[in-house]
């Protein structure tokens, strides 16, 4: 494995990885907020929480 870092710069090479991981996260992150199932920042509409709220008052 120390041949390896012979031929690269370690600092270079972890530098490169945390650039590729953070976007590699921010992608994801993207696409999971244009869904409809997986989107945490819109929220359920008006009418969605009504009817749960309703719902969960008819359980009680």
């Amino acid at each position: 494995m120390w041949r390896v870092w012979k031929l690269y710069d370690p600092l270079r090479a972890m530098v490169a990885q945390g650039v590729f991981l953070f976007g590699l996260a921010a992608m994801i992150h993207l696409i999971l907020l244009s869904t409809t199932n997986f989107n945490w920042l819109d929220g359920m509409s008006q009418a969605q929480y009504k009817a749960a709220q309703a719902a969960a008052a008819a359980k009680k």
